[in-house]
């Protein structure tokens, strides 16, 4: 689905045009630049893929109400986003080592709770509603070069370059643009987590697509643990987690290119859970990665900077475990957006977003990190039954 891209005039604080520059094309970047073409200012998107479909994005993301779905909102997007949207994938399941499920909580009916929806999807959503031109793909940033007054001029590694007022780090884990105002560098968890996945899954793994559900089944007990997570289209995306040294194959002599080293090096580990939950190690249609999982220093914070600001993982990389990290990047660009248009200098329209991110991020984090300390705990079964049986 691709929405008709709007500009809709509104009234702004008289102002200087800027150039305004997003570094990085995912859900907090996008998110951003959308809400400034709806209110007529430009902005220009540069991403490091060599086109919108250059690669997988990764598994499914539930909106929350008060970051995604209010960003989505503020948008223009929220009926586009509900026609894609699964509301039954926000169903949430336990299982115990021994497969036997000890908790079930259908998804909440009468469009309340966290609709669900693909990674890809949200992004083509987000690209479709861009003015034409907008995404300029195929641009590694390698460093922006401070020229005084916030200006910068950012150099990208296929040796061409532009010039901004205003650089927005939308670049992930390993942002180049983070450097300009801190020096934190993302960290290891100790928890990895292998990726693999099911294909077809209700015809090819009827017995692991049943035990899944609609929605996300979790089994985590003694620093080890299954995540399995519907997508769109018959795919069940798994994630096979441990709390290891992040060179855990070297340790173990485990090659990552070879799938059936991997899979035996897992199953070892595994080797006293159900059968049916090492299924989902076992029938995979996609192979294995490898994913450490960082996060960045809590708290992470910095001194205000001209011309330069950060969103999404650029400020506050952290577990996937909170299950913030696109809805609070989205949530952080219409901040900046919103910012942007109720102030007529870009300084003090960044210094009135930071004043709005930088305790939600210490927040978040602290949050995350607690959450992913209880999931691959001796106890994770106890914790995180207590933990979802409060909150549902």
């Amino acid at each position: 689905m691709n929405p008709t891209p709007a500009r809709i005039p509104a009234p702004t604080p008289a102002r200087i045009p800027a150039r305004i520059a997003v570094i990085g094309a995912g859900p907090g970047g996008l998110t951003c630049a959308r809400i400034l073409q709806r209110h007529g200012i430009d902005a220009t998107v540069y991403d490091l893929d060599a086109s919108a479909t250059a690669r997988d994005q990764g598994g499914t993301l539930d909106m929350h109400p008060d970051t995604g779905q209010h960003a989505l909102r503020a948008a223009g997007l929220w009926d586009d986003f509900a026609a894609l949207a699964r509301p039954e994938g926000d169903q949430w399941r336990l299982a115990g080592r021994d497969g036997r499920i000890t908790f079930d909580a259908a998804a909440p009916q009468g469009g309340q709770g966290n609709p669900e929806i693909d990674r890809g999807q949200l992004r083509d959503l987000l690209i479709g509603s861009l003015a034409p031109g907008t995404v300029q793909w195929g641009h590694k940033l390698d460093h922006a070069e401070p020229l005084g007054d916030g200006r910068h001029r950012l150099h990208f590694t296929h040796g061409r370059t532009a010039d901004a007022d205003l650089v927005i780090g939308a670049d992930g884990a390993w942002s180049r643009v983070r450097p300009l105002v801190s020096d934190a560098v993302p960290v290891y968890t100790g928890v990895t987590f292998v990726e693999t996945g099911l294909n077809d899954a209700d015809t090819r793994h009827p017995e692991l697509a049943a035990l899944t559900g609609d929605g996300t089944l979790m089994a985590l007990d003694d620093n080890l643990g299954i995540v399995a997570q519907r997508n769109s289209g018959g795919h069940i995306r798994v994630y096979v987690g441990m709390r290891t040294p992040e060179d855990w194959y070297g340790r173990e002599g485990v090659d990552l290119t070879n799938p059936r080293a991997v899979r035996d090096a897992l199953l070892e580990r595994f080797a006293d859970w159900s059968p049916v939950l090492r299924g989902f190690i076992t029938d995979t249609d996609t192979g294995y990665v490898n994913r450490p999982l960082l996060a960045l220093p809590v708290p992470h914070a910095w001194n205000h900077t001209d011309g330069v600001t950060l969103l999404g993982d650029a400020a506050h990389l952290m577990s996937p475990f909170s299950g913030m990290g696109a809805n609070l990047a989205m949530r952080d660009g219409a901040d900046l957006a919103r910012a942007l248009i109720d102030h007529a200098a870009l300084d003090d329209a960044v210094a009135a977003y930071e004043k709005l991110l930088l305790p939600r991020s210490v927040d978040a984090a602290e949050g995350a990190a607690g959450a992913l300390d209880g999931a691959f705990a001796v106890d994770s079964a106890e914790q995180i039954l207590a933990h979802m049986t409060a909150h549902h």
